[in-house]
């Protein structure tokens, strides 16, 4: 069963696991009160044990640089149709939500620094904005790939 939408976390690419791992546990739980669907049934295993539902959603982990992610936010935040939720150096640095707050409400937007951001909405829309990012990967020295722009102007190899 193919699902009509889809749901994206993306990390950028230099963050540690141990940050990434935190962003993504923070995006989530941002993100799961603001999507139209409840989580899936209850279940149990073979023993009778009763298991908490899970979103349907597969959630890629992909990774970006940092100009990629401030410009994924800003489009998908943009589109009406389309729902985000960022985790930024601002939200990193507090030790509390008001903390946060206060701090967000000093820091001019073109000065957030995102960490993380993820997306959710039609299948064809997410991954039309997110599939040239590849996966985040902690144990590997990753980089996002160029923009399109930037591969345009490469000059071609001779073999």
């Amino acid at each position: 069963m193919t699902l009509a939408t889809k749901l994206v976390i993306v990390i950028r690419a230099d963050l540690p696991a141990a940050s990434a791992a935190n962003a993504t546990a923070v995006l989530a739980l941002g993100l799961g009160g603001r999507l139209p669907h409840p989580p899936a049934v209850d279940a149990k295993d073979g023993s009778g044990e009763p298991h908490a539902g899970l979103k349907p959603h597969p959630v890629p982990i992909l990774s970006a640089t940092a100009e990629q992610l401030r410009d994924l936010h800003r489009t998908v935040r943009a589109d009406g149709d389309l729902i985000t939720v960022a985790f930024d150096e601002v939200a990193q640095r507090a030790r509390t939500y008001d903390d946060y707050l206060a701090a967000l409400a000093a820091t001019p937007a073109d000065e957030i620094h995102y960490v993380a951001v993820a997306a959710y909405g039609p299948r064809n829309r997410i991954t039309a904005l997110t599939k040239r990012f590849p996966l985040y990967a902690a144990d590997a020295s990753v980089t996002a790939p160029p923009d399109a722009a930037e591969e345009s102007r490469a000059v071609p190899r001779r073999r």
